[in-house]
């Protein structure tokens, strides 16, 4: 047999997303003219972040996951980022940029801790099993967390607003989950735990912990989580900066000379 005499380039990198040829784009395995006339924005993003394309109840619960990340007003620290920076004449890019710096541990990344949380949960109860969870399962696993957060004196991720005692973007996820009848392991789960901190604490569900259940259920794995949340924010922040732009005094400040206490020597 004649071996093959080819040179592979040391510098080469591969990828199974797209492939680009002259006049022809192929992503995962689909003509790209294809997907332009076919598909919709949010199944574009499933295809390129799972490799596949959804199913109906899929796409329109992802839909609805990115849609309620998309705005929450003008309070986020990235939203407030962005429109300082862009005050200040920078462009577009930079104030978006800003933005996304501004997610950390205390805005934005609650969703991969709560996805972590539940599917550690469930993925070690399906471990010992071969048959399905029941809904008695699911309930003592939330016992199981609500006590083991309630003796450590913690928050459980994914409860709980600073705004709202009752997050009507959670409260509305849950809902469509339930008439798509796309009501997985995790979603009953985060629904069983909000019973019984609701119960006790009277806190509830908020996006982060209804979108953790609801994209634990389609798949993803935790570490997608806070990409997720930023392809549904990032129309929002640059609305923000647009608007900053056009309608804002220049040079915005979040403070002036004589709110300023100094306190050294």
């Amino acid at each position: 047999m004649q071996k093959n005499n080819f040179h592979v380039n040391e510098h080469s990198l591969t990828t199974t997303i797209s492939n680009v040829e002259p006049n022809n784009l192929t992503t995962r395995g689909y003509n790209q003219q294809d997907l332009i006339e076919k598909i919709r924005y949010a199944d574009m993003i499933y295809l390129l972040l799972k490799g596949r394309l959804p199913s109906v109840k899929e796409s329109k619960m992802f839909n609805h996951v990115l849609v309620s990340f998309c705005d929450h007003g003008v309070t986020p620290p990235s939203t407030q980022t962005a429109r300082i920076i862009a005050s200040s004449g920078s462009p577009l890019n930079s104030a978006v940029a800003g933005a996304l710096l501004s997610f950390g541990h205390k805005h934005a990344g609650a969703i991969e801790k709560t996805m972590e949380l539940y599917q550690s949960k469930i993925n070690s109860l399906i471990l010992t099993q071969d048959s399905e969870l029941d809904n008695k399962q699911i309930a003592g696993l939330a016992i199981e967390i609500y006590n083991d957060y309630f003796s450590k004196k913690d928050k459980i991720p994914g409860f709980g607003h600073r705004y709202h005692t009752a997050d009507p973007r959670a409260e509305q996820l849950i809902k469509m989950a339930i008439k798509e009848g796309f009501v997985g392991p995790h979603i009953k789960l985060a629904i069983a735990i909000e019973d019984l901190v609701h119960q006790n604490k009277g806190i509830k569900l908020n996006v982060d912990g209804a979108n953790a259940a609801i994209l634990s259920d389609l798949g993803f794995t935790p570490d997608l989580g806070l990409g997720v949340f930023i392809i549904g924010r990032v129309p929002g922040i640059i609305a923000h900066i647009h608007e900053e732009k056009m309608d804002e005094d220049e040079f915005r400040r979040f403070c002036d000379l004589n709110d300023v206490v100094y306190g050294g020597r």
